[in-house]
């Protein structure tokens, strides 16, 4: 009877310790794995940035474990990768990244589209009508109108001396962003309005790409981002428009006019280890980095 009973126990040991077993299993499977990478996608002109930013979080901590004790001992990977701001955008509502750069206002029907819309500003630019230094403008005339620029992107002036009496009779190479892109919807409302830039205008793929552009032919002109310009300094002439020089003060105060947020978006609540990084992007050094790079910082 003893052999029995003891036997019947063991089993029963057996059979406890195997469901326990059992349970910690699926509460290790339930538990969500760390997301070691973060994905960022959009704007062209916010992506050096972030790539920046990203570049100097990963040199000084190197894995999660050294910005966390909490955080597993896990490869810290922050990928940063350009396509315009409306594709920011786009990757958030099609959660394809877990954050996307935007270098204009988002529009409410982007909001609507996203379930738990959040945004991060990162700071201010400006698009700076500017040309080539090597341009007969430059010594002539350092001013622009809203009506002069409007009549040169679409195409009612068509050489250089429809501008100016006295500049060359040369034609005016028009470069802007793709007429799809965040960077030209600025422009369309702040200068363009109902009038549109001219079919033969040039399409830069980025604003690089548009700053390089102006740099390479002394007839170009182009709308140029602030930052950029900076980055570039020297070899792009910003002009002012209306009498208003895109300064750093004006810029701040609003008195430049053709200006656009740098933004960061977001669907939901951040993970710990988003969080982390965004944290860095919005300190002290994150927007001392914003600064360096030419821009605004927000604070």
């Amino acid at each position: 009877m003893k052999k029995i009973l003891s036997s019947v126990l063991a089993l029963v040991m057996v059979i406890t310790l195997g469901l326990t077993g059992c349970g910690q299993t699926e509460q290790e499977e339930a538990a969500p794995q760390f997301k070691s990478q973060i994905l960022f996608k959009g704007s062209s002109t916010l992506a050096p940035v972030v790539s920046q930013m990203a570049t100097e979080f990963i040199e000084e901590y190197e894995t999660w474990d050294k910005v966390n004790p909490e955080f597993p001992e896990a490869s810290l990977d922050i990928f940063v990768s350009a396509g315009g701001s409306s594709a920011g955008v786009k990757s958030v509502i099609d959660k394809t990244s877990d954050f996307g750069m935007v270098s204009r206002e988002v529009k409410d029907e982007e909001k609507e589209k996203v379930a738990n819309y959040s945004e991060y500003k990162l700071g201010l630019d400006v698009l700076t009508v500017s040309v080539n230094p090597q341009n007969p403008i430059a010594g002539m005339k350092d001013d622009l109108t809203t009506e002069e620029i409007r009549k040169i992107f679409s195409g009612e002036y068509k050489y250089w001396d429809d501008v100016a009496a006295g500049l060359p009779h040369n034609e005016i190479v028009v470069v802007t962003r793709d007429l799809g892109g965040g960077a030209h919807s600025v422009f369309q409302s702040n200068v363009m309005g109902d009038t549109q830039v001219k079919a033969e205008a040039i399409q830069e793929p980025s604003m690089g790409a548009l700053v390089a552009k102006i740099m390479e032919n002394k007839d170009a002109i182009g709308y140029a981002s602030y930052g950029v310009v900076n980055q570039n300094e020297g070899k792009v002439m910003p002009l002012k428009v209306d009498g208003i020089a895109p300064t750093k003060e004006n810029i701040v105060s609003g008195a430049y006019k053709i200006s656009r947020p740098l933004l960061i978006v977001k669907d939901g609540e951040l993970l710990p280890q988003e969080k982390a990084f965004m944290d860095f992007v919005m300190s002290e050094e994150g927007m001392n980095m914003v600064e360096k790079m030419g821009f605004v910082p927000a604070k």
